[in-house]
């Protein structure tokens, strides 16, 4: 009863019609799939490299790779300031300059931040507020995450204080400010001369306390922070330093420039 039951379903051609002209449309498609899987695997293969590529290994390099170049920046500038000061000292070794004209170097060099500098001091450190912060006031919104970090126009603004308060110089975190530095944010870590920070940030300065402070107290950018500080829970903590010395500035004070092309 078999034969008789397959001879029927193929009728008398002994013909499968399904097969008639080639492979059929559905059979095409599941090839078409399984090609499509295919380049999409291979290509997830190349790019991964035979590595996880949902992890955050890459992403964690690239931190460690900024930290090392950061702290190849500091080796280096510290080997700068040696030679500059050894260079300095040869310089005025035989230099044929006169007493006047040296203590008028010396002067300049002061007032550009690279000679060290005495006197008394005051500090403002900066810190992020707690990731579980809430409105600690009545009519505050609950803060969205911008509102807990620290930003580059908060430590501008203390700076730019600091200078109207009549500082004679300024460091923050371990390097001293010269006219052509800048305070730059990315995220919530500080780029300072080629180096990289995290809060809390610290920021130092030589000059009459109370001037400094009183200047702190007047600026609008500052009182507006302090609302952060209150409601929010940022950080801000004013001392006074007694006297303190402050580092010459160590980096390089070659000016670089955009030129035209051609």
């Amino acid at each position: 009863m078999s034969n008789s039951a397959d001879s029927n379903a193929t009728g008398s051609t002994g013909t499968d019609p399904a097969r008639k002209g080639g492979f059929r449309p559905v059979r095409i498609l599941t090839v078409a799939v399984f090609a499509l899987a295919g380049l999409l695997f291979f290509t997830s293969f190349n790019t991964a490299k035979g590595t996880d590529i949902r992890s955050d290994d890459n992403l964690l390099k690239l931190s460690d790779l900024i930290q090392e170049h950061s702290r190849k920046n500091k080796d280096l500038d510290e080997s700068n300031a040696s030679m500059r000061d050894e260079n300095e000292k040869l310089a005025k070794r035989d230099d044929g300059s006169s007493k006047a004209e040296d203590d008028q170097l010396t002067g300049l060099e002061k007032d550009a931040g690279t000679q060290k500098l005495t006197g008394k001091a005051i500090s403002v450190t900066l810190n992020d507020a707690p990731p579980n912060a809430t409105a600690k006031l009545p009519g505050y919104p609950e803060p969205q995450p911008d509102y807990l970090v620290i930003h580059q126009q908060d430590l501008q603004a203390v700076v730019n204080a600091l200078w109207q308060g009549g500082a004679q110089g300024i460091k923050v975190m371990d390097q001293r400010l010269i006219s052509t530095s800048a305070v730059r944010c990315v995220g919530n870590t500080l780029i300072l001369q080629g180096r990289v920070y995290s809060p809390p940030y610290k920021i130092q300065a030589v000059g009459d306390p109370a001037k400094m402070q009183q200047a702190l107290a007047d600026s609008e950018a500052i009182q507006n922070y302090m609302v952060y500080v209150n409601v929010y829970g940022l950080g801000w903590k004013v001392t006074e330093d007694g006297t303190v010395t402050l580092p010459g500035y160590s980096g390089t004070v070659d000016l670089h420039y955009a030129k035209p092309v051609g």
